[in-house]
């Protein structure tokens, strides 16, 4: 899989890719519509981080690339790349009970903070793409 060379990208199956681990330097791109929303990305090796209408959805740290990621009221779902095991952090709903499954292997039960944020580890080190759904 490749990086998403123009940082943000809507997908003719509705959904989005972002990111670009392999920057050594900082880029982001602002006001992406996609759906109904504005879209803001930050990537580059050490972080990438998505926001909609200025509210947290996804950081990873180090920098990833994130390909199909689809959200609703019940699920998040997305393929996610890097070159080193990432933490990442997604926006949900706070206080919240989520089941997670990465590479379809049941991680089991978690629950949000008070901020909605729910954080997961993947192994991405020689992995290729992972991935990562989020059920409500």
């Amino acid at each position: 899989m490749a990086v998403v060379e123009q940082l943000l990208r809507a997908e003719p199956d509705g959904t989005i890719s972002f990111g670009n681990y392999e920057l050594k330097e900082k880029a982001k791109l602002e006001n992406f519509e996609h759906d109904g929303d504005i879209l803001k990305v930050k990537t580059f090796k050490d972080i990438t981080k998505l926001e909609a209408n200025e509210m947290f959805v996804y950081e990873s740290v180090p920098g990833t690339t994130v390909t199909n990621f689809r959200e609703d009221e019940k699920s998040v779902e997305f393929k996610v790349e890097g070159n080193e095991d990432a933490q990442i952090t997604i926006g949900l709903e706070e206080n919240t009970d989520y089941r997670v499954f990465v590479n379809g292997t049941d991680m089991g039960d978690m629950k949000t903070n008070l901020g909605g944020k729910l954080i997961i580890s993947v192994e991405l080190s020689g992995a290729g793409a992972v991935s990562v759904r989020i059920v409500k």
